[in-house]
């Protein structure tokens, strides 16, 4: 609130509108700072477990999503919208580490973890799914904010 002040300040006096940090100073790394992480979202891919709790993401802001399957079914996880809506950094699965362009979904075949590292960009509420599910339980709101 306090930066939207500022800037509506700014443009009523005919200064520059300048983007406020997330951090006081991002560095080198810029984006990728570890100042600008938010906390670790945590999805578990379990039949007939919930999938997690809704969230609320911070636009420019750096995160990790960690999904586990714990190996019960052949599960995915969905969320096309929201996979548009932020810059994937990599993903990691067995220690490999994949730069994808764009996902749709990923699927587990047995237990596993897989690590997103990802810049929220798009605000918005997205959704991340169990395909075919229909279960409130069975899908992940994000909201980027």
């Amino acid at each position: 609130m306090r930066h939207l002040i500022c800037a509506a300040a700014l443009t009523c006096f005919g200064g520059p509108l300048a983007a406020a940090p997330l951090c006081d100073d991002l560095g080198f790394a810029g984006l990728l700072a570890s100042c600008n992480r938010g906390e670790t979202i945590q999805l578990t891919l379990a039949s007939g477990k919930p999938l997690g709790e809704d969230v609320v993401l911070e636009s420019g802001a750096y995160y990790k999503l960690e999904i586990t399957a714990d190996g019960s079914a052949e599960l995915a996880i969905e969320g096309p919208s929201f996979f548009r809506a932020i810059w994937m950094n990599e993903i990691v699965i067995n220690q490999i580490e994949i730069r994808p362009m764009a996902i749709d979904s990923i699927e587990f075949d047995k237990a596993g973890v897989a690590e997103l590292s990802f810049i929220a960009i798009k605000p918005g509420r997205h959704v991340l799914r169990i395909p075919g599910s229909t279960g409130e339980s069975q899908s992940v709101t994000l909201s980027i904010q």
